[in-house]
């Protein structure tokens, strides 16, 4: 685990309101992939600045056993255009907990990552943590993925 900066950005993406609770959000959370997948949304996305993916958590109504906004979506240049049907956010960067987690897409790689940072001793800000599904993650079943989450700096 690291500690990095991270530079303000603006997302482009489909987005749903969910809790953690019950296991809705692994639930809500991969219809909402499948419906990214399915609708083919990145190549909807104006002005990307990649291809890379970001899962984002935002919006936490408290800490993570309460609702937040999860939004599927790319890196964008600006929020000039956003299609409809999608969200625009800008965020505003801060000090972020880095960790990595590698294996299987399908067997739960995502949660059980996030079950280890749930037990993480963090000093949280519950304002946006995200993942980037990026070049490594493109073999569903050997993907590495980045996770990303807000500390007090």
């Amino acid at each position: 685990m690291q500690t990095v900066k991270i530079e303000p950005f603006k997302i482009i993406g489909i987005a749903i309101r969910t809790t953690n609770e019950n296991g809705q959000a692994s639930q809500e959370i991969a219809e909402l992939w499948q419906r990214f997948m399915s609708e083919n949304v990145n190549s909807k996305i104006p002005n990307k600045i990649d291809n890379s993916v970001y899962s984002l958590y935002t919006d936490y109504e408290s800490d993570h056993t309460k609702p937040y906004t999860a939004i599927l979506g790319c890196k964008v240049e600006n929020l000039d255009n956003v299609p409809n049907g999608m969200v625009g956010k800008s965020f505003d960067g801060g000090t972020y907990s880095k960790t990595k987690a590698k294996g299987d897409l399908m067997q739960g790689l995502v949660v059980n990552q996030w079950s280890k940072i749930f037990e993480m001793e963090l000093d949280r800000t519950y304002d946006a943590d995200f993942e980037i599904f990026g070049e490594t993650a493109q073999n569903p079943a050997n993907a590495e993925v980045d996770f990303y989450v807000g500390i007090k700096g």
